[in-house]
């Protein structure tokens, strides 16, 4: 009977929730969804509490700890002495009744596994759609915790989720709900300070474990080691370390590895150089990431031979170098002015089945761009867009300019430089001042007024105010066609902006008006350029002859 009820209540729920809008409605959005779905339950949760008995389907799967509280720890107790239970449904209970229509529609109706409270997709669902106060006021009103295992699943799960402000919260009231802390909790603590950065609070934590007979697992020291070198402090992570061989706590590869990144983030590349060897001769093997983290220190000091050296003895050892592995020596390379090098290890990745990712082509192309590699730079920017990547803007810009200077002395360098920018200007891509400017000088260059006339337009509608010398580059081109006055519009064109026109501006018009016999059209240009305060150096023809018959 009762299983028949609970299945009626379900499908009203359904009903109900189809009734005020699905994903797609525009009535609710998901807070007010959710807060109805709250409501809901609490209004069927009355018979379920009720019930004298109700299966937990949850289990607890003990994983790797969270963080604390800045107040005196609480005293810690065993598994065994966990104090009087408190009588009552239980939080477990209340969470997955609340949680019932939302775990049914993000996993589906059914009769499937529970998903696990503590499994990170169920808290993205659960503590970032409700008030962050809310699992407070449900623990509160409901009475609190049976276990302190529950009391830590809950706590993993919202350090897994960063709630740290909640967690601390929830720490803070654990005296409230009859409960003493466990090493689990302490563990869990230690990694919410770590992740809140503060390092010095969790090492408070760790030593509160020592004085009270527990001590932390690997886990938690790795954490903690982590936590420290990301600060800088690694000293300190180094006394870690050395508590760790006291206790007879033996470092995973991982430990190693936090500690070699932290050693090269503060330069000290030596000192992880020789933590590798010494981690080769113990029975800990290393990882490609503790390779990979070495290779980053000595590329960074400008010794990216050394660390090409180590990724040969990963190789040798029978590791798999990953992208990150090799991105680290195209950043060296590029930082070294030695972009050529990083083609050969191009190669190398492909030649050992690593497809190289977007970063590993964009460190490349900028290593060739910065270095003046501007023909193997054209060969990978090519490539790239062959596979379907976005090149940065800037890059694009950078390589269209390159292009556009190297056309002056090499001319099949012209036809790229035009597929570039038509390449550019068709995936919307914005094309700044500088690369205008020279993009118009190319089309000066080969000839095609057309288009230099409509960028040169294009450019000024945009904002950007063109360079003299590129007014000057279309004036010279159309005077050399004949088109005399088109490129008197452009003069005008160049009146109207910021810009002011020059000399040189005034000295081609007023040559070309006069080799074509047009002295009046001389005349005016002349009188224009003494208006603007502009003495040309060009005089229209027969004007000195006839200024010295006025004298």
């Amino acid at each position: 009977m009762d299983e028949k009820m609970g299945t009626r209540g379900d499908d009203g729920i359904e009903v109900i929730l189809r009734r005020f809008g699905d994903e797609q409605s525009t009535l609710l959005d998901r807070f007010e969804r959710l807060s109805f779905e709250v409501q809901l339950n609490q209004a069927i949760l009355g018979r379920s509490l009720s019930e004298p008995s109700v299966s937990r389907g949850w289990t607890h799967h003990h994983q790797a700890p969270p963080p604390a509280l800045r107040v005196a720890p609480p005293a810690m107790a065993s598994q065994v002495q966990q104090g009087k239970r408190r009588r009552g449904s239980g939080f477990q209970k209340v969470l997955k009744r609340l949680l019932k229509p939302i775990l049914r529609r993000r996993w589906g109706s059914g009769k499937k596994e529970s998903p696990d409270p503590k499994d990170p997709m169920f808290w993205k669902t659960f503590s970032r759609s409700m008030r962050r106060t809310r699992i407070v006021d449900i623990m509160e009103t409901d009475g609190g915790f049976q276990t302190i295992s529950d009391f830590n699943d809950l706590l993993m799960a919202l350090v897994t989720e960063d709630e740290l402000e909640l967690a601390l919260k929830l720490y803070s009231n654990l005296s409230y709900y009859g409960l003493v802390p466990d090493c689990w909790t302490f563990s869990i603590m230690i990694r919410c300070y770590c992740k809140k950065n503060e390092p010095s609070e969790a090492k408070r934590l760790v030593d509160h474990m020592f004085e009270n007979g527990s001590q932390p697992t690997v886990a938690t020291f790795t954490v903690l080691i982590s936590a420290v070198c990301r600060s800088g402090r690694v000293q300190k992570a180094l006394e870690v370390m050395e508590i760790m061989r006291r206790i007879n706590c033996k470092p995973t590869i991982q430990t190693y590895n936090c500690l070699l990144k932290g050693l090269c983030y503060v330069g000290q590349v030596e000192k992880a150089y020789e933590l590798l060897m010494n981690i080769k001769k113990t029975s800990t093997k290393p990882d490609v990431y503790t390779y990979t983290v070495v290779m980053d220190g000595f590329c960074k000091v400008g010794r990216s031979d050394e660390a090409y050296e180590l990724l040969d003895e990963a190789l040798e050892m029978g590791l798999i170098p990953n992208v990150v592995t090799f991105n680290t020596l195209f950043t060296g390379y590029f930082k070294e002015g030695r972009p050529l090098e990083g083609i050969g290890l191009l190669n190398l990745m492909k030649d050992r089945n690593c497809i190289p990712d977007y970063i590993s082509y964009s460190t490349l192309l900028h290593g060739l761009l910065k270095w003046g590699e501007i023909h193997t730079a054209l060969w990978i920017y090519e490539e790239m867009v062959g596979i379907g990547f976005q090149v940065d803007e800037r890059m694009t810009n950078t390589l269209l300019r390159g292009l556009c200077r190297r056309s002056r002395k090499e001319k099949e360098m012209l036809e790229h430089a035009h597929q570039v920018f038509e390449r550019m200007k068709n995936g919307a891509a914005v094309i700044y001042s500088c690369t205008y400017d020279l993009m118009i000088e190319v089309f000066c260059t080969g000839k095609d007024m057309y288009k230099a006339m409509v960028n040169l337009r294009e450019m000024v509608e945009v904002g950007y105010a063109p360079k003299n010398i590129t007014f000057n580059n279309v004036i010279r081109a159309l005077c050399v066609e004949g088109k005399v006055d088109e490129a008197l519009l452009v003069l005008v064109l160049m009146h109207q902006g910021s810009s002011v026109p020059t000399k040189i501006s005034f000295n081609i018009l007023i040559s070309e008006f006069n080799r074509q016999g047009r002295r009046l059209g001389a005349c005016n240009v002349y009188g224009s350029a003494l208006k603007v305060g502009v003495i040309p150096e060009k005089e229209p023809r027969g004007y000195s002859t006839e200024r010295k018959a006025l004298i």
